[in-house]
């Protein structure tokens, strides 16, 4: 009999999460005849009652347990720890907001079983989002597979299943800052398949990312699987001083075989203010990957647990990581 580890990221989800913990339940009871499955809740602090509800259900059933971490180090922090503490023969991660439908397991199961290490879920568009929303979704994952070391399927959901192996190349060697967890699983390769799956409005609550939020995650995303944002800068600059050589040399044959011009001070300024600009874009592309190389430098924990419900296993060949 195969154990399945299942990692739900949670925060301020206390209106949806005992609805959330039944539908899972039901279809994990469903294959338990095949395999044992040990679900694991990582809370992200949250100020609601999210970790008393878990808590109770970590109290009544042997198989739930639940990491608290010390502060809101977020969706992908929430993704490696759970893996960090996996030592099933496979691993699913899922939000526990309902909108990942946890009945779409048995075709995950299904393709492990084929032989596949990685099964990716792949999100249709939810009904009601905004026309805004999917086209700057189409944009990040074109842009991704055009600049990207890596092929990320439009629409790809941290909705997966990883087997043991790939489990633990995350914990004991893919250790970097600031990851971008849906980019580093295609970056990994090994046998890969999809799944796709209609991704309903939210049956209560609200989205935790907002515009800010989604903006600072595919900058992050874009940075960590691409130089392309700075060979940008570098053509932008030496077209930009190309056309600085030109018009200088253009000056200079007017002033000897043409009559004067005289420069206004409107075409000054918005040259001034165009170079201005381009010299604050580009040096912004740089502080993003400074940023990274600074992160990376100071080697902090990718997290830090504070509280633990239920039991919890650390097979990490490299100790406690927290």
């Amino acid at each position: 009999m195969k154990t399945i580890g299942v990692v739900c990221p949670v925060y301020r989800e206390e209106e949806v999460i005992g609805r959330f913990h039944e539908r899972l339940s039901g279809v994990l009871a469903g294959l338990s005849d095949r395999y044992r499955f040990k679900i694991c809740y990582v809370l992200d602090p949250s100020p609601d009652k999210s970790e008393q509800i878990i808590a109770g259900l970590c109290s009544r059933e042997q198989n739930v347990s639940m990491l608290v971490l010390s502060r809101r180090f977020g969706h992908q922090a929430a993704l490696i720890a759970g893996m960090d503490r996996c030592d099933a023969d496979a691993l699913i991660t899922l939000d526990s907001d309902l909108q990942h439908p946890p009945e779409l397991i048995p075709s995950l199961l299904k393709r492990f079983e084929s032989g596949a290490d990685i099964v990716q879920t792949i999100r249709r568009d939810v009904a009601n989002r905004a026309a805004f929303e999917r086209l700057a979704s189409g944009w990040f994952y074109a842009l991704m597979r055009r600049v990207g070391a890596v092929d990320l399927r439009s629409g790809a959901a941290d909705y997966r299943l990883l087997s043991r192996r790939v489990v633990d190349v995350f914990r004991a060697r893919v250790r970097e800052q600031n990851q971008f967890v849906r980019g580093l699983v295609r970056w990994v390769g090994y046998r890969s398949e999809f799944v796709e799956f209609d991704c309903r409005p939210r049956e209560a609550g609200r989205s935790k990312y907002g515009v800010a939020q989604l903006i600072v995650f595919a900058i992050q995303g874009i940075c960590s699987f691409s130089k392309a944002p700075l060979r940008l800068a570098v053509l932008l600059g030496a077209g930009i001083a190309a056309l600085g050589f030109l018009y200088g040399a253009f000056v200079v044959v007017t002033y000897f075989v043409g009559p004067m011009i005289v420069p206004g001070w409107t075409s000054l300024l918005a040259l001034v203010a165009l170079l201005g600009g381009f010299q604050l874009i580009f040096l912004g592309v740089i502080g993003e990957y400074i940023g990274l190389i600074f992160d990376e430098v100071k080697h902090r924990p990718l997290y830090l647990v504070d509280r633990v419900y239920g039991e919890i296993s650390d097979p990490s060949p490299r100790g406690a990581l927290d």
